[in-house]
């Protein structure tokens, strides 16, 4: 049968890999490697016949995978850390290749190759830091956002790499090769953004008018893979153009939709790309050279983690996130295989120095998981044995806060909140992360914690063992989580008010101790909704009913215990409802020198007077029902529409404002 039995084969034993790394807790990307290594060709026990044929399906999956992530991600989130990306990265990759020169000098190989050791180390895993940050739930928070935008540039590198280090023998015919790539990578990138985000989103919804799963499925698949295929034809990386893709179609109406269905089949085609790792493993090669291995290994391992860590706090960023990045970031990535290939072919290296990279490659994919899930452990040793790095704060009083406010995010949703804390004079602590919103807070005064919210350390800062009440402002459902998650446990007793970004983080919030939940799309909607209903003439009621039923859809899944919170909310639309009209009382007014009591008005049409402004100028609320209305007074009066337009007629005044 061919690659079909082999990928039989392939899917079977990744399977029982699957189950036993899930029986003992380990990450199941590990459980897909060793299955590869047992029906790889080393190993004798069960060969896969065309090996090099499921290489390059595997290939396949690196593109859905980083397609499906430019589906989650958009460009505005790659902003935050686009210094670190574009400039923090380039600067890794010279200090590696630098680096990894040096190894290779002192492991005996000559000066050529060893530049090519440098160039293959400088790459990361993009399949492997994914897939550990997802099987950990990191996905959305600071850290992950700043490895992803390394591992993009990284990416990209591989272009200049590819032309460059063949041509080390004559440098100057290497530079128009490499000009020419890198434009041909800034037309690409043109296209797609300014054009593909018109197309290809007229495209899926010319699709979604058949109505046919199948065909948007295919459609997805197609523009992923397709666009990948578009970027390698013209010698750009086919993984890179398919997360492009993924990124256009992230800004379309259907991204959603699209995500869902591509997911199964990103699995699907991941897993042969594990395996294929698991295949590259030959136990002799790397027992015969054992020494060679995990001396390179090793020295990988804490050269590039010292050069990540360093890296990332010169650019700002502090706490847990430069141990994060330096533990999930060391090893070597798929893409080095490329540059090996690329290096046996032109005979850059020889076939020791490709299966001395092959061996390491897999062996520090193989460890990232456990290292990487040592972070937090490693970032706790670390406070408790070097008290001197304290989180930096800016306007918290020397005593420090108690019975205050936190307020988790200082963007535009926590500064307004704040803005009311301090006009009522209520104590509060802002937590926040971006330095320019730090610099503006500190400009108004604000008691701020710079950090990470989602990290202990940065919420005992804010004094959370000692507050009454925690505000998540944060648009990340992640970082939400994260924070009350810890709060659950260990200030269970603290109230805590959320913002949500979907409807499907309300059962997790409120079982993580999450109070209330506040979704801003959905309120102002409704909002809206009202507001349109209401100048369309729906009686108030029936708006009532109407936005109940939309707001109990939403809030219908929270237990019993918060039904209270559905009735005070209730009661908070449904005084918004009664309508508040301001009349003029004007000369010849039938209300002139008579009273509320006289004229029967709540008897007769419902109407309640609740204020006069004597003369135009005097507020006065809740008159008494024997004050004598008076020409040039304005009344607010109470009621809905059919007994505001009763009374109108009865006056025969006009309406001139309403609120």
């Amino acid at each position: 049968m061919g690659i079909a039995a082999d990928i039989a084969v392939i899917i079977v034993a990744a399977l029982a890999g699957g189950i036993i790394a899930q029986f003992l807790k380990q990450p199941i990307i590990l459980g897909y490697i060793f299955a590869g290594l047992i029906v790889g060709p080393h190993t004798g026990l069960i060969n896969i016949t065309d090996v090099h044929n499921i290489e390059l399906l595997a290939e396949i999956g690196v593109a859905l995978l980083l397609f499906a992530l430019g589906i989650e991600f958009s460009f505005k989130e790659l902003k935050p850390v686009r210094m670190v990306a574009l400039i923090g990265t380039p600067v890794q990759m010279i200090l590696t290749i630098i680096y990894g020169y040096l190894i290779g000098r002192l492991l005996g190989i000559d000066s050529s190759s060893s530049i090519w050791i440098g160039a293959m180390i400088s790459l990361s895993s993009t399949m492997i830091v994914l897939k550990t940050l997802m099987a950990r739930g990191l996905m959305g928070t600071l850290s992950s956002r700043v490895m992803i935008g390394m591992l993009i540039v990284q990416d990209l590198a591989i272009v200049p790499l590819v032309v460059v280090l063949p041509l080390l023998s004559n440098p100057t015919a290497g530079l128009p090769l490499l000009g020419f790539a890198l434009l041909k990578a800034f037309l690409f990138l043109f296209v797609m953004i300014f054009a593909g985000t018109k197309i290809i989103p007229y495209i899926m919804k010319f699709v979604v008018g058949w109505n046919s799963r199948e065909l948007f499925l295919l459609t997805t698949t197609a523009i992923g893979l397709g666009v990948g295929y578009s970027t390698y034809l013209i010698g750009l990386s086919f993984a890179f153009g398919a997360f492009v893709a993924g990124m256009v179609i992230s800004e379309s109406d259907y991204s959603h939709q699209a995500l869902s269905d591509i997911i199964p089949l990103r699995d699907i085609f991941g897993l042969l790309f594990f395996v294929s790792v698991g295949m590259l493993i030959d136990p002799t090669y790397i027992l015969n050279h054992f020494f060679e291995v995990i001396t390179l290994v090793t020295l990988v391992i804490i050269g590039k983690s010292i050069i990540f860590g360093s890296i990332v706090k010169f650019f700002g960023y502090f706490n847990i996130i430069p141990i994060a990045v330096a533990l999930s970031l060391f090893q070597i990535g798929e893409f080095s295989f490329v540059i090996a290939r690329i290096g046996l072919s032109t005979k850059s290296i020889d076939k020791n120095i490709y299966a001395l990279i092959l061996s390491a490659s897999v062996i520090t994919m193989m460890i990232t998981p456990f290292l990487s899930s040592l972070s937090n452990k490693i970032y706790k040793m670390k406070k408790k044995y070097f008290k001197f790095e304290t989180i930096e704060t800016k306007n918290i009083p020397e005593t420090g806060l108690s019975n205050h406010v936190v307020i988790a995010g200082g963007g535009r949703v926590g500064q307004k909140v704040a803005k009311a804390m301090k006009h009522l004079g209520v104590d509060f602590v802002m937590i926040e992360l971006d330095s320019r919103r730090i610099d503006m807070l500190n400009d108004l005064k604000h008691p701020t914690v710079f950090g990470d919210a989602s990290q202990s350390t940065v919420l005992e800062a804010a004094y959370i063992h000692k507050a009454k009440l925690l505000l998540i402002t944060t648009p990340s459902s992640i970082t939400s989580s994260m924070i009350a998650n810890y709060c659950n446990k260990n200030t269970p007793d603290l109230c805590i008010i959320a913002r949500g970004s979907e409807e499907s983080d309300l059962k997790e919030l409120h079982d993580l101790g999450v109070s209330e939940v506040v979704f801003p799309e959905f309120e102002v909607g409704l909002e809206i909704t009202r507001q349109a209903l209401q100048k369309l003439g729906v009686s108030p009621m029936k708006i009532l009913e109407f936005t109940n039923s939309l707001r109990h859809s939403i809030y219908d899944s929270v237990d019993d215990n918060e039904k209270d919170y559905r009735i005070l909310s209730n009661l908070r639309k449904a005084n918004d409802l009664l309508e508040l009209t301001w009349v003029d009382i004007e000369k010849n007014s039938p209300l002139i020198n008579n009273t509320v009591k006289t004229l029967e008005l709540r008897k007769k049409m419902g109407i309640s007077v609740v204020g006069v402004i004597k003369s135009g100028k005097k507020v006065c609320p809740n008159p008494d029902v024997d004050y004598k209305f008076k020409e040039k007074d304005i009344l607010a009066i109470m009621g809905n529409q059919e007994q505001v337009e009763e009374f109108q007629r009865f006056i025969s005044v006009s309406v001139d404002k309403k609120l």
